[in-house]
C-alpha cells in the first residue's frame, strides 16, 4: 500500500504545522479545504510549491476522489460535524484533539466510522512520539515498581484578546479542552480509568476556565495530579513515580523531549533523547500519521497507541471534570 493521500480540513496554525511535518516525513499532502478559495490557495502556496489542490469548501475536499484520509483541524465545536462529513464521504479521519466537545459526540463519531468500516483517530500526537514509547516500555518493564503518582502540567501564556478562540465560549475556549487534554491523556495512558475525580478551576470574565487542576485517584492507590492554565507559562514537565524509581520528562513533555530514569537514591540510571538531530526540521506531528498509515496497511481501523474507545473514555473523564468545575458551552448538552 502506497502512502495515503492526505487532505487537510482547516487552514490554521496546527493544520499548517501538521502539513509541513507530513511533507518533511515524505508523506503526501494532496489537497486542502477551507471556507474560502483565497484561504485554501494561500495555504497551498505556503507549502513551498507543492502540488496541493485548494478547495474553497470542506465538502469539496472530502469529496475529492484523490483524497484517502482527512485531517480535521477546525475549532473544537466543529470536530464532530467535520469528522462526520469526511466519514460519510468514505474518508478515514485523523481528528484533532480534543476528539470532540464531549463523550456523547465522541460516541457518535466512532459509531459512524464503524458503520462505514473506516478509521477515526484522535490526533493526540504526544502518544506517538518516540520518548513516550520509551516511557511506556520502562513502565511495563517493572523498573519503576508499583506506580504511585503521575504529575503533569501544561501552562501557556496565550493571547488575552476576547476574540481569540481560547477565550471564546462559542469556540470551546478555556484551558481544559485546549491544554488540559494533554496531561489527562497521559494519566489515561499510564494509569487507565480513574475511580474518583476531584477538580477546581479559576474562570475568566468571559466564562471559560483560565486554569484548572484535577486529582485522579485509582483503586490501586495511585494518583494523577494534573494542571493546565492559559494565562501563565508553567514548566510543562511530567514525572511518573513508582515505589522503586521515577521517570522525569523534561519540558516540553508533550512534544519531543528527553527522559531520565532515576532510582530511589536519586541516581540517573538510564536516559532517552527523544529530540534527536532533526529537531529544527519539524515538530514531530508526523509520527501519528505514520502510525495511522501502518494501521490501515495492516487492516486495522485503530492504533495501538490510542484506540478510539479510549478517546471516548477520556472525553467521559473530561465531562466529569467539566461538571465538577461548572464549565458549559453555549447550546451544549453534556452527556451523562
Amino acid at each position: 500500500m502506497a502512502s495515503l493521500r492526505w487532505g487537510i480540513l482547516g487552514t490554521g496554525f496546527i493544520a499548517r504545522t501538521f502539513a509541513r511535518d507530513l511533507l518533511l516525513a515524505g508523506l503526501s499532502v494532496t489537497a486542502v479545504g477551507s471556507r474560502s478559495d483565497e484561504a485554501a490557495r494561500a495555504f497551498s502556496s505556503a507549502l513551498g510549491g507543492q502540488e496541493v489542490t485548494a478547495h474553497g469548501s470542506y465538502s469539496a475536499l472530502v469529496n475529492d476522489p484523490r483524497v484517502d484520509i482527512v485531517y480535521v483541524a477546525t475549532p473544537h465545536p466543529m470536530h464532530a460535524e467535520h469528522a462526520a462529513l469526511a466519514l460519510t464521504a468514505g474518508k478515514h479521519v485523523l481528528l484533532e484533539k480534543p476528539f470532540t466537545m464531549n463523550a456523547r459526540e465522541a460516541r457518535a463519531v466512532v459509531e459512524l466510522a464503524g458503520r462505514h468500516g473506516l478509521l477515526v483517530q484522535e490526533a493526540m500526537w504526544t502518544r506517538f512520539l518516540p520518548h513516550m514509547a520509551y516511557v511506556r516500555q520502562v513502565v511495563s518493564s517493572g523498573a519503576l515498581g508499583e506506580l504511585r503518582t503521575v504529575v503533569a502540567d501544561h501552562g501557556q501564556r496565550l493571547p488575552g484578546n476576547p476574540d481569540h478562540r481560547v477565550n471564546d465560549p462559542r469556540l470551546g475556549g478555556g484551558a481544559l479542552l485546549d491544554l488540559g487534554i494533554y496531561p489527562l491523556s497521559l494519566a489515561w495512558d499510564l494509569l487507565g480509568a480513574p475511580a474518583r475525580i476531584q477538580a477546581d478551576a479559576t474562570f475568566s470574565a468571559l466564562h471559560v476556565d483560565d486554569q484548572t487542576s484535577a486529582v485522579l485517584s485509582y483503586d490501586s492507590g495511585a494518583q494523577a495530579v494534573l494542571h493546565c492554565a492559559k494565562t501563565a507559562a508553567s514548566p510543562t514537565t511530567a514525572t511518573i513515580v513508582g515505589v522503586d524509581a521515577r521517570l522525569e520528562v523534561d519540558g516540553i513533555w508533550y512534544g519531543p523531549s528527553t527522559v531520565r530514569l532515576v532510582d530511589a537514591a536519586g541516581t540517573v540510571v538510564d536516559s532517552f533523547d527523544g529530540i534527536g538531530p532533526g529537531r529544527g526540521r519539524g515538530r514531530g506531528m508526523h509520527h501519528q500519521a505514520l502510525a495511522v498509515e501502518a494501521a490501515l496497511r495492516e487492516g486495522r481501523t485503530t492504533t495501538e497507541e490510542l484506540p478510539a474507545e479510549e478517546s471516548i473514555a477520556i472525553m467521559e473523564t473530561l465531562d466529569t471534570i467539566r461538571a465538577l468545575i461548572g464549565l458549559r458551552y453555549p447550546g451544549e448538552e453534556l452527556s451523562g
